[in-house]
């Protein structure tokens, strides 16, 4: 049912740290644009980050800028998203989603992107 698989989610306390990983079983992610994606409880999903095929572009949202990088581990097809100085509001569910070839990554254009995972949890809480 679900291309991709996130996974890496889980508790943290304020000001803590967490690395999410995105895996792809049935094609190589160094094909396809990634990205980050998160949604709270009664709110709308929202972009986190995004790279571009070949990492020609990487782009973050403002909140969390500075604090979350995204990056590739080509030898073991995984994209991370490595948090940071990690807040209540960080609170949510997070997905990975992707785009063949793509060159170009929108945070906004959540239709854009053809493959979704699952989803995982995180909750940062004292």
């Amino acid at each position: 049912q679900w291309q991709l698989a996130e996974s890496g989610g889980g508790l943290a306390q304020p000001g803590g740290s967490l690395r999410l990983s995105c895996e792809a079983s049935e094609f190589n992610l160094t094909d396809y644009a990634v990205g980050w994606f998160r949604q709270a409880p009664g709110k709308e999903r929202e972009g986190v980050s995004c790279l571009t095929y070949r990492q020609g572009r990487i782009v973050y949202s403002d909140s969390v800028k500075g604090r979350f990088t995204i990056a590739r581990d080509v030898a073991k097809n995984l994209v991370y998203l490595e948090m940071n100085s990690l807040q209540p509001a960080d609170t949510a569910v997070y997905y990975c989603a992707a785009r063949h070839t793509s060159r170009s990554c929108n945070l906004l254009g959540i239709t854009e992107w053809n493959f979704w995972g699952q989803g995982t949890q995180v909750t940062v809480s004292s």
